[in-house]
């Protein structure tokens, strides 16, 4: 709060070609309308105008929220993206976080949810090709159809964050699942392991509808900002994370994200000590998804950072070209044949370096007798 809005709009642009000139693979942008501080009202036009602006990285919405829409019209929406990025859009569905957007539009939050069961249903229909007609409590399709195919197979994920829902959801289409929560098992009352009951639900709905449950297709998301110090790196923070704990403590009505701490000191502790998200270096950072491989009893896809405006701007880059450079290729498989390399060639310095001083030494004696035989 308090900052420009539209800066900030044009600095998230800005955020994500930064993103895209290091290699990050992806980028998901949420919806938001209500609490003051996330801006971005539809991430399919906001992801729109970055698509051109960037050359390789893959765009999502993370995520729309489907109970607020007619599903023709975001299958409609969607599609069209997919054309015009060819193929570089992810569609990411959620039943909406904030309870003031769905009261705004008079939608129960008690309904959101199986509102986003059913309207997964008739998205995925109308995505496949078929002609539906059906009549909701907040809709009514007549014969609908979407008159443009999709230009590639682009991937859907559900997010998950405490309840069952998305991992159900995910599970009955062999969807994506995006695991929100996947750091806030430490933040349950009772120690409820989130992260395995994600999965659990996940593999058997997979089962149940005939899926295959794909790791590969797992993301899951938690803070972090790294320094090349952890000292650094708290006194990085200190420029934004009282406003991020304000939102979570005293705005957004997420119950199911409590944070605790009321001074600087108390909240950056509260971070690291809960497992929560990351505020140190890079090696903290690798420990960290480490530790949620083994929590994960088999592995996930990929890590997504959730981005939070700690740190100042130029801090918040710094964070993630460390993370590109020194986090990212741990877990890419891009280091151990480089150390490969460097070991081969390190048995081998002496008996090589051993033939390079005699090779110069034979080129010096033979220029040597070639001067003098011209000499003479």
């Amino acid at each position: 709060m308090g900052q420009n809005p539209n800066l900030a709009l044009h600095r998230d642009v800005e955020f994500i070609k930064h993103l895209d000139r290091l290699g990050f693979d992806e980028a998901w942008v949420g919806e938001h309308h209500s609490c003051g501080s996330e801006l971005i009202s539809d991430p399919a036009l906001f992801l729109a105008h970055v698509a051109p602006q960037t050359s390789h990285i893959k765009l999502g919405t993370g995520v729309l929220s489907l109970p607020y829409h007619n599903p023709l019209w975001v299958a409609d929406r969607i599609i069209l993206l997919d054309h015009l990025t060819r193929g570089r859009i992810m569609l990411g569905l959620g039943p909406g976080a904030l309870t003031t957007d769905a009261y705004m539009i008079g939608l129960d939050p008690l309904e959101q949810r199986n509102a986003l069961e059913e309207d997964v249903d008739v998205l995925k229909r109308l995505l496949d090709g078929e002609t539906v007609s059906i009549k909701t409590a907040r809709y009514e399709l007549v014969e609908a159809r979407t008159q443009l195919r999709p230009y590639s197979n682009f991937e859907l994920g559900v997010a998950a964050v405490a309840s069952p829902t998305g991992p159900r959801i995910a599970g009955k289409y062999g969807a994506g699942m995006l695991s929100i929560g996947a750091t806030m098992s430490a933040l349950t009352p009772d120690g409820v392991d989130t992260l395995g009951i994600h999965w659990d639900v996940y593999e058997q709905r997979a089962r149940q509808f005939g899926q295959a449950a794909d790791r590969s297709s797992w993301r899951l998301v938690g803070p972090m900002h790294i320094a090349e110090t952890r000292e650094q790196a708290r006194k990085d923070v200190e420029h934004g994370i009282d406003a991020w704990f304000d939102y979570f403590q005293d705005v957004q009505a997420a119950v199911h994200f409590e944070v605790a701490g009321k001074t600087t000191e108390e909240r950056i502790n509260f971070v690291v000590d809960s497992g929560l998200g990351v505020i140190g270096t890079p090696e903290d950072a690798i420990q960290q998804i480490r530790t949620l491989q083994d929590q994960s009893k088999g592995g996930f896809g990929a890590y997504m950072i959730m981005t939070h405006e700690w740190a100042n701007w130029s801090s918040t880059l710094h964070s993630f070209e460390l993370f590109a450079e020194r986090v990212a290729p741990v877990f890419q498989g891009q280091l151990e044949s480089l150390q490969g390399s460097a070991d081969w060639a390190a048995t081998e310095r002496g008996r090589l370096g051993g033939a390079q001083v005699k090779s110069v030494e034979n080129a010096i004696e033979r220029h040597r007798r070639e001067t003098e035989s011209v000499s003479s």
